[in-house]
């Protein structure tokens, strides 16, 4: 399986416990270091492979890295499952490297950036095979913005059918716990609902 925006790694480190191959690509090299520290710390009861591809989901160099590591380390032209969990847009600021998704300078140019991702990784999957999008929306100037289905959308104009959506409690979740106060201040502040769910998007390749 393939993972266009790894971050620190739990997808490798899942594909461990599962006993499936796995390749990351990381844009920032602070954290391309860090998924590959907290991977290596990972047993390796299926004994499956796990690399980390450093550069960006959006250049055709890249996916071309990718291509070569499946040939030489997997033996493989094509990977099962794209699993992909963008920034949301400029909601958060990850980093300050301009080719960061989180720093495009508009809404229409991330979108078109997500959408250039989507097309760049189609010929590495294989056919009839499955991507995933993890995304949830965002609030701007009082007003909810459907990032979500916008970025649905763009899978869906690069050669993809929609099997399901998957809508994900983020209430309870590790990283919100004991956090719903300070939340609910920055939504009274903010004049925005609180977020309490995100989407789980699957996808399959036509032809």
């Amino acid at each position: 399986m393939l993972d266009t925006f790894l971050g620190s790694g739990t997808t490798l480190i899942e594909c461990k416990r599962l006993g499936r191959h796995g390749i990351g690509i990381e844009l920032m090299p602070s954290l391309v270091k860090r998924s590959q520290q907290l991977t290596s710390k990972e047993l390796n009861p299926y004994n499956v492979k796990a690399e980390v591809v450093q550069g960006n989901s959006c250049s055709l160099e890249t996916m071309q890295k990718v291509q070569n590591l499946l040939k030489k380390e997997y033996g493989r032209n094509k990977v099962q499952l794209i699993i992909m969990h963008p920034p949301y847009y400029d909601i958060i600021k990850f980093s300050s490297h301009p080719q960061d998704l989180c720093n495009a300078s508009t809404q229409e140019s991330f979108l078109e950036k997500f959408a250039t991702v989507v097309k760049n990784s189609y010929g590495l999957l294989d056919k009839k095979r499955f991507l995933v999008l993890v995304i949830g929306d965002k609030y701007s100037k009082g007003e909810w913005i459907p990032l979500s289905f916008y970025t649905m959308q763009k899978v869906l104009e690069n050669g993809y059918k929609l099997k399901s959506i998957v809508i994900k409690n983020i209430v309870s979740t590790r990283a919100k716990r004991r956090l719903e106060n300070f939340w609910r201040r920055r939504a009274l502040v903010g004049g925005f609902y609180i977020f309490k769910h995100e989407y789980i998007m699957f996808f399959q390749k036509r032809g």
